[in-house]
């Protein structure tokens, strides 16, 4: 995710640099050649170019709008599983009688490494070494090792019940705190496997070199040096808009504005070791990039 007080403009820059190497030679091939006799002649009304670039406004800012919904609609999420996930291991260490504490420490590193694992599936990263050894003692192998930690978790309640540690009123407390987790999860994938259409990506992007092409053709002959400059900026302008639309419409793709889920699982992860006493807490690490994951 991107910082408030420090934004690497060079990251946008590097993000559409070949369309601006484009833009750049199609401006200045356009401004030479209208300098000859026969390009002086030909011209179009400004109110062509106008309406294009009127269209090209109102598909990005519709394209716009939904990244960003999206975006934010993940970062809801993460946010309701940092709640959940306190939830759940308060309840847990509310309801497990004092004879059965060993319980917790499972229970809740259990969940510290469900939030690492979902954050890493979403983003197809390897899993972290914690992570990793944590499925390797326990021997977990699976295609969504998130959803067979949830199961573990349903598991040991269960068992907790069936022996009755804790009342069936408990029980569904925790299954509702557990359910609306595995509803965030369920969620966060909908986000990752949902693409965006494509045929929608390709209209606006023709359109905006539709509007380059007939540009120069609109503004006046007589002062080059800015048509040649205006050819440049505005669809320039238009590709950013569109480029940060693209990048900001997956939010696990583990881009600078992702969702941090690794922050955030760090986060989940000092408050259930504090919440079951541990006294070797990590320090989260200070972040001095422009951008936290």
């Amino acid at each position: 995710m991107l910082l408030n007080r420090k934004i690497s403009i060079w990251y946008f820059v590097n993000e559409i640099k070949t369309q601006m190497v484009l833009i750049c030679v199609f401006a200045i091939s356009i401004g030479l050649l209208d300098m000859h006799p026969t390009f002086k002649k030909t011209s179009l009304p400004l109110s062509v170019p106008a309406l294009v670039g009127t269209a090209v406004s109102l598909l990005l800012a519709f394209r716009t709008a939904q990244s960003y919904e999206r975006w934010w609609e993940a970062r809801t999420v993460w946010g309701a599983i940092v709640n959940d996930s306190r939830s759940l291991v308060r309840q847990f260490i509310q309801f497990i009688p004092d004879d059965l504490k060993y319980e917790i420490k499972e229970f809740a590193g259990r969940q510290i490494v469900w939030t690492y694992a979902l954050g890493e599936s979403l983003r197809r990263q390897e899993f972290s070494p914690s992570v990793q050894a944590y499925l390797n003692i326990h021997q977990i192998n699976a295609a969504n090792i998130p959803n067979v930690l949830l199961n573990k978790h349903s598991e040991t309640i269960k068992q907790l019940a069936a022996a009755g540690a804790i009342t069936d009123i408990q029980q569904v407390q925790l299954n509702e705190t557990l359910a609306r987790l595995c509803d965030s999860m369920g969620k966060c994938e909908r986000i990752k496997n949902t693409v965006f259409p494509r045929s929608y990506s390709l209209l606006v992007h023709t359109l905006i070199y539709v509007f380059a092409a007939i540009l120069p053709f609109g503004l006046e002959d007589s002062q080059l040096a800015v048509e040649i400059v205006m050819t440049i900026l505005i669809p320039t302008l238009f590709i950013a808009i569109e480029k940060t639309a693209i990048i900001m419409q997956d939010p696990f793709e583990n881009t600078p504005v992702d969702t941090p889920m690794t922050s955030l699982a760090q986060t989940i992860e000092i408050n259930i070791l504090e919440m079951i006493g541990e006294k070797d807490i990590p320090v989260k690490p200070q972040n001095d990039s422009y951008y936290e994951m």
